[in-house]
């Protein structure tokens, strides 16, 4: 089938530019890499396809950049040689080699920002966690260009996560993994409330475990950092993934956060964005989320908005228009929604109610509905995840 749809796009391709042959070649490579870049890779966020066509003094054509999508450079490259165009080919497949075949990463910091570009000063678009498994793309001084589980890509620095190789991540799927359960706490040195401090932990975090001391856990870090974890506070992770996911679950954790502040960005317990904030939500409850809210608009069950008839659980995205969407909160029942925008709060629909936002009735674009969609799209469950087990 892949082959198929591969060879009906080169048609299509051949067909839409076999009549432009009086234009230069630099233009028609670009037409053509146009299109396939709004056929494989329409969201930056979540794909590489950076490619530009230069023509050299020598009169040859050079086609450079760098894309994660080996199919679609081939389809490329294939398409313009079919309409006659040669091409140097110049172009970094991504992963790059510089990785030395460590194209896996865990995080073992707490929580690590994912910037727009290799820098401190860079925007943090991004935030990935403790033990969360990475793909490792590309290696810049002492940054990565890094894939998390929901496919966003973002830069982090090197500090913040180990370099693995296919064969050691396969060793960490196999250890025996806890998960973090409660909204935020800590590893200490010791097994004692009174021990001195190895590093907070946020909701979500992931780690091994070698033994129980005291009601401690022994826990290890993938940079091999060692402590001890409150049992009462952890999962075992095939306890964690058996969880079935209900509303009145992922909503109670939701109010845990009442208070937090908004940061752009953010996914964690530490703070978090409107779409981070419906995430976590709902990553404890062992099911991953989209990125951003216009992605995660794009998966579960729509609903019509028309009547308001929404259920505890559901996702309400505001904006311009659906093509426009800007913030996503978290519907828990009698026309009340909880969302992170400027802290974690509550607002409602009612015109009598306390909490009434008449803006964001103006603004309610879409809904969809999550715990009925698992497996689709990118509504994933962590037992389903192949990067996980």
């Amino acid at each position: 089938m892949k082959n198929l749809i591969h060879s009906l796009f080169t048609i299509f391709l051949l067909v839409t530019f076999a009549s432009c042959e009086t234009d230069v070649q630099p233009g028609k490579v670009e037409r053509v890499t146009r299109e396939i870049v709004d056929k494989f890779a329409p969201d930056k966020r979540v794909a590489i396809f950076e490619l530009v066509s230069e023509k050299q003094a020598d009169g040859n054509l050079v086609l450079k950049g760098e894309t994660n999508l080996p199919e679609a450079h081939d389809l490329l490259i294939d398409t313009l040689t079919s309409l006659n165009i040669e091409v140097v080919d110049s172009v970094r497949i991504l992963p790059d080699e510089a990785l030395g075949g460590k194209h896996w990463g865990l995080v073992t910091l707490s929580v690590i920002p994912m910037r727009g570009n290799p820098a401190y000063s860079a925007e943090m678009v991004s935030q990935t966690i403790l033990g969360t498994p990475v793909k490792l793309l590309d290696k810049r001084g002492g940054w990565y260009r890094i894939q998390t589980p929901d496919l966003y890509i973002g830069w982090v620095s090197g500090s913040g996560l180990v370099p693995m190789t296919a064969d050691q991540i396969a060793d960490w799927k196999r250890a025996n993994r806890y998960v973090f359960a409660a909204i935020n706490g800590w590893v200490l040195a010791e097994p004692s409330s009174a021990a001195e401090t190895v590093s907070d932990l946020v909701l979500g975090s992931l780690f091994e475990v070698n033994k129980t001391v005291n009601g401690y856990l022994q826990v290890q870090f993938p940079d091999k950092r060692g402590g001890y974890v409150k049992a009462s506070e952890c999962l075992p992770l095939k306890e964690w993934e058996s969880i079935q996911p209900e509303a009145g679950a992922v909503i109670a954790t939701a109010r845990k956060l009442l208070g937090s502040p908004y940061l752009w960005g953010g996914t964690s317990t530490k703070g978090v964005d409107c779409s981070g904030f419906v995430k976590t939500a709902y990553l404890s409850q062992g099911v991953m989320l989209a990125r951003d809210a216009s992605q995660q608009a794009q998966f579960g069950e729509a609903l019509d908005i028309t009547d308001f008839q929404f259920e505890p659980g559901d996702l309400l995205f505001f904006g311009r228009s659906k093509d426009h969407i800007t913030h996503v909160g978290l519907y828990i029942g009698d026309g009340h929604f909880i969302h992170s925008s400027g802290r974690v709060k509550i607002n409602s629909f009612n015109p009598d109610d306390e909490n009434y936002d008449p803006r964001r009735k103006v603004e309610l674009v879409a809904a969809r509905r999550v715990l009925n969609s698992l497996n689709n799209g990118q509504i994933i469950p962590i037992k389903e995840h192949s990067w996980y087990n």
